[in-house]
């Protein structure tokens, strides 16, 4: 793989970079080599066994080409690539910040992608260890999976939900799982020591960790399609509008975000993305638009963007970045709609469009860069989108990586 740079602007944060790299990152194996040593009494906070504690975040990218099976991990801190265990025909590849989820049909293969974050609330930390397979998980296909610090969530097509410890996973097990009773319309999440589900009726439903029933809002979000987690709650997607679920002084509570008009049900929000810690989430409004909830002041905004493939925001005054079906990038204002900046056309194929059957390129956020992959040019963008959405690196790999989630974070 080689990896090249757009240098325009580039210098001062170069030097930045390299200082980095150079004094406190190492290598993609740096974990694997360094000695293990037993906790004590002695042992700093945040000690984590077999792992490297960095004072930045460890962002990792994971991609995967469903044809071929090909799966690589890429470091963004070292900028190198790593090979792992190929796993072929994936339908779709989730992550949880740490883990890597490919859906196939004979299940769900478990990557541990070695880089996560640990948020205490008034401090976080951020740590790299090695890359390595834990197993496999039963599901496939339209299986969801949301994740706490403590348990891992994973609700089938039949919305069965079922929980697994996360100590677990990150000990490279799988472990056996606690079945919650009934089922479920929409993806089981962990929310402040407890699990929100919604039933096939709509009402909204609280389960303590042991999977017992404990109090909840009274609330129903009908036809649930699409969640986040936020830092100002649980965000459903629902037929008409939104619903907030929060948790104060141990008491849950819910808030509708209404639409404020009737939306057509092809341009409901059904599927949110959003940078991890944003309060600002996005999802497609049909096929030429893209909604934008702001969810500190409850307020929804469409913007009119054409064609859209793919869209995302940092969130914070940063423009809603947005891939359309030229290929390229275009940056909106989010409060008056007006286009701020356009690329060249980056993404080459017809895979811009969607219109060849294989998976739509994404856009991944952080809170500094932008993540874009390109299948057909065996490539990925690194994006600056507070600077014209200028392309910083450029990474050229030998696969092309159709499924693509970034870890670490």
């Amino acid at each position: 793989m080689s990896v090249r740079r757009n240098v325009t602007a580039w210098a001062p944060a170069a030097l930045v970079a390299v200082s980095l790299l150079t004094t406190s990152c190492a290598g993609q194996d740096d974990a694997a080599s360094a000695p293990r040593t037993t906790p004590s009494a002695s042992a700093p906070h945040g000690y984590v066994e077999g792992a490297q504690e960095k004072a930045e975040q460890q962002s990792r990218l994971v991609l995967n080409d469903p044809r071929s099976g090909d799966t690589r991990v890429l470091d963004l801190i070292t900028g190198k690539v790593q090979e792992v265990s190929r796993t072929a025909g994936t339908a779709e590849l989730t992550t949880d910040g740490r883990f890597g989820y490919f859906h196939t049909s004979g299940g769900m293969h478990v990557l541990d992608g070695g880089a996560w974050m640990v948020d205490h609330g008034d401090h976080v930390h951020y740590y790299r260890a090695s890359i390595r397979d834990v197993g496999r998980l039963p599901g496939g296909p339209g299986t969801r999976i949301r994740s706490d610090a403590a348990v891992t969530a994973v609700t089938g097509e039949d919305g069965r939900a079922r929980i697994y410890r996360r100590a677990g996973l990150e000990k490279g097990k799988v472990g056996s799982p606690r079945t919650l009773p009934g089922t479920h319309a929409g993806a089981v999440v962990p929310y402040e020591e407890h699990l929100l589900g919604v039933t096939e009726a709509g009402k909204v439903l609280m389960y303590d960790r042991e999977g017992k029933r404990a109090a909840s809002a009274n609330a129903r979000c009908e036809e649930v399609r699409g969640d986040a987690v936020t830092r100002r709650g649980v965000v459903l997607g629902c037929a008409d509008g939104a619903l907030l679920v929060r948790e104060v002084d141990g008491t849950f509570t819910a808030e509708k975000i209404p639409y404020g008009s009737d939306v057509p049900e092809a341009e409901r929000a059904t599927a949110f993305r959003h940078r991890p810690g944003s309060d600002t989430l996005t999802a497609p409004a049909g096929k030429r638009a893209v909604w934008v909830l702001d969810v500190t002041e409850r307020a929804w905004t469409r913007v009119k963007t054409g064609p859209v493939v793919s869209a995302n925001t940092a969130g914070e005054g940063s423009p809603l970045i947005v891939l359309q079906s030229d290929g390229a990038l275009h940056g909106y204002d989010i409060s008056t709609g007006k286009q701020l900046s356009k690329t060249k056309p980056l993404v080459t194929g017809a895979s811009a469009a969607g219109t060849d059957g294989s998976a739509d390129p994404v856009i991944e956020v952080d809170r500094s860069r932008a993540y874009l992959n390109d299948p057909k040019g065996r490539r990925v963008y690194e994006i600056d989108y507070n600077d014209n959405l200028r392309v910083a690196r450029t990474f050229d790999l030998d696969i092309e990586p159709a499924l693509m989630v970034e870890t670490g974070r």
